[in-house]
């Protein structure tokens, strides 16, 4: 049976974007995959399907395989935009499109969130226009920009969630590839969990995060992130009000033994986290996407963390 603290940490954890790099995979393999790991043992691990607006209709074929018990939860993804005018016009379709979709198959598909490039040219009043489109949806919705541009989105999204009475917006970050550059720095990604926690921005995390522990990895030829190391800094940041240097510090730990778990807390190092309160901080510290469900799971067990 796997820890308390692990379960808190890890619930719903991870969006499955088996169509991504670089697993790749069709939209129908991927979809056979999901109905497996929704009655896996292990799918409390699992959070949603990610699945671009623009397949919507081609997966509707498969939506049979899901039913009310276990439905198919997905995440939208949206398109990305050059510029405010074209972002507002994807918005409207994804939006329409999930609309649609839904209603299309009430009690077999839920639409959780909405993942979303913004253009360069974001401001305040481009985010006002976004909630007034989003305001008869119920999602989640995580904006995202390359990472130097992290620290001034999350302040912005947080100016916006300051003013409005709506669902507060969050903000995604890439933290990987499949090529070397594609990683950024653990500073960079230091700087935005510290932002997110400043400022209460709910934040999810894709790309990269295969593995719980960072590593270096040939397939990349760098040292890819681990989601331990990702989701444990961000909560331990929130709870102790870390700096860059502090979260930077855990992000770059290799060492597994590093890490433990118990029933009453998760502990890197000499910080504690209890398991009540790592639940409150993944309120606004959700998920991070990856192409391999199995994978995760399996280098957990490695590291004798059983998930089931």
């Amino acid at each position: 049976m796997f820890a308390a603290s692990l379960g808190a940490l890890l619930t719903r954890s991870i969006d499955y974007a088996g169509m991504f790099p670089p697993c790749s995979l069709a939209l129908e393999p991927a979809l056979q995959n999901q109905t497996q790991y929704v009655h896996d043992p292990d799918a409390w691990m699992l959070n949603t399907f990610v699945l671009p607006v623009e397949k919507f209709d081609a997966a509707a074929g498969s939506v049979s395989l899901f039913d009310r018990k276990r439905p198919l939860l997905i995440s939208a993804l949206g398109a990305k935009t050059e510029n405010a005018d074209e972002f507002i016009g994807a918005l409207e379709v994804a939006t329409e499109q999930i609309r649609s979709f839904s209603s299309e198959h009430v009690d077999r598909v839920s639409v959780r969130q909405l993942e979303m490039p913004l253009p360069q040219d974001v401001d305040l009043d481009l985010l006002t226009k976004m909630g007034s489109i989003l305001k008869s949806l119920e999602l989640h919705t995580f904006w995202e920009t390359p990472v130097n541009a992290a620290e001034t989105a999350i302040a912005l999204v947080a100016e916006h969630n300051s003013t409005t009475g709506a669902a507060q917006f969050g903000y995604k970050l890439r933290t990987g590839g499949v090529a070397a550059d594609a990683f950024p720095a653990s500073q960079q990604i230091a700087r935005a969990l510290v932002a997110a926690a400043k400022q209460r921005v709910p934040i999810k995390f894709t790309a990269g995060l295969h593995h719980p522990i960072r590593q270096f990895r040939d397939e990349v030829k760098t040292k890819m992130h681990g989601f331990l190391n990702v989701l444990g800094a961000a909560v331990l940041a929130a709870e102790y009000q870390w700096d860059e240097q502090q979260t930077s510090k855990m992000l770059e730990d290799e060492n597994a033994g590093s890490f433990s778990f118990n029933g009453d807390f998760f502990a890197w190092r000499e910080w504690k986290i209890a398991t009540d309160q790592i639940k409150t901080r993944r309120k606004l510290v959700t998920s991070f996407g990856s192409c391999s469900f199995d994978e995760p799971r399996e280098d957990l067990r490695a590291l004798n963390l059983p998930t089931s």
